[in-house]
């Protein structure tokens, strides 16, 4: 009997995923809560529930050698380092290459996955989901979980004392999307790590000041947050 597989997320390796199921033999099926495939690289003019999220400007930050898989390089007219569209363009190529999309469920929530009662013995789960309202529950052989850890914003509001009383704005980086907010603004950009740096650079062209603060152990990493004082 051919094994049953569920895969969360239909990403970068939520695409890889099916694409290694269908050469092993197993039977993939994945389920994907937005409407089209490409997951963090998707950019949308607003942020969606349970996805990562882009700003306009991203490019890849490792070249496209690196960047691509392994047995389908990206096309050679696209540049070194890949926009998000490109990249978004990229993934359906390889999606389409492959004949992957016949095994996605788009705008279908997976809302609980659990062991079955004799799990010990059949090592099945249970997937249940949601699709225009309406829940299903199927049992599975395997689970794969590939839906990214980009998605909840790590944003430390106790380490700024006199924040709720800011009379500026404040919101993570996951909000940005355009650097037009900025315009004529004093902006802080908390944090040095890719999106902090990008989103500085951006806001160097329209805001009034633009300094960065650097926050101890991995916050730095974890977080680019944009305080703006109102003109």
């Amino acid at each position: 009997m051919v094994k049953r597989v569920a895969i969360v997320g239909a990403g970068v390796s939520g695409l890889a995923s099916i694409k290694c199921c269908l050469e092993e033999g197993l039977e993939p099926t994945c389920f994907e809560r937005s409407s089209d495939l490409g997951g963090l690289w998707r950019f949308t003019e607003h942020v969606e529930e349970g996805r990562a999220s882009l700003y306009k400007s991203v490019v890849s930050n490792s070249s496209r050698e690196m960047s691509c898989y392994p047995d389908f390089p990206f096309p050679e007219d696209y540049p070194n380092f890949v926009p998000n569209s490109l990249f978004l363009e990229y993934l359906k190529l390889y999606s389409t290459q492959f004949n992957l999309q016949r095994c996605i469920y788009f705008n279908t929530k997976v809302c609980s996955i659990t062991k079955r009662p004799d799990f010990a013995v059949s090592g099945q789960w249970e997937v249940v989901t949601v699709t225009n309202g309406k829940q299903n529950s199927a049992i599975f052989d395997a689970v794969m979980v590939c839906t990214g850890f980009l998605t909840n914003p790590h944003l430390p509001l106790d380490s700024f004392p006199g924040i709720l009383t800011f009379k500026g704005e404040y919101f993570h980086s996951r909000q940005y999307k355009h650097p037009d907010i900025f315009k004529d603004k004093r902006v802080l950009v908390v944090g040095m790590g890719n999106s902090g740096t990008d989103i500085a650079v951006e806001a160097s062209h329209l805001a009034k000041k633009v300094p960065f603060l650097m926050l101890p152990s991995k916050t730095s990493i974890l977080t680019c947050m944009s305080l703006l004082n109102r003109v």
